[in-house]
């Protein structure tokens, strides 16, 4: 997947040319060199909404399970609160 980077004044003059760009990967407009747009593909519009992950989901490190960890004993100690 390719990603296409055009200035906002290269889409206005070159359209055509950003749609087909489409077909590798997605086209990010720029203003001024700051990312303002980006254009996608229906497919590729689809895919991102077909893509319904959860956060447990999207953090999860597959391949990792058997990574063997322990983690260190913290000690927290409570003191009453000092109201005076």
């Amino acid at each position: 997947m390719a990603i296409t980077t055009l200035s906002d004044q290269e889409f206005a003059q070159g359209v055509l040319m950003a749609l087909c760009a489409t077909e590798d990967g997605p086209v990010i407009i720029t203003d001024g060199a700051v990312p303002t747009h980006v254009l996608l593909s229906f497919q590729a519009y689809q895919e991102l909404l077909t893509q319904r992950r959860n956060i447990a989901a999207s953090l999860a490190m597959p391949g990792v399970a058997d990574v063997e960890f322990d983690a260190p004993r913290c000690n927290i100690y409570l003191r009453k609160a000092n109201f005076t």
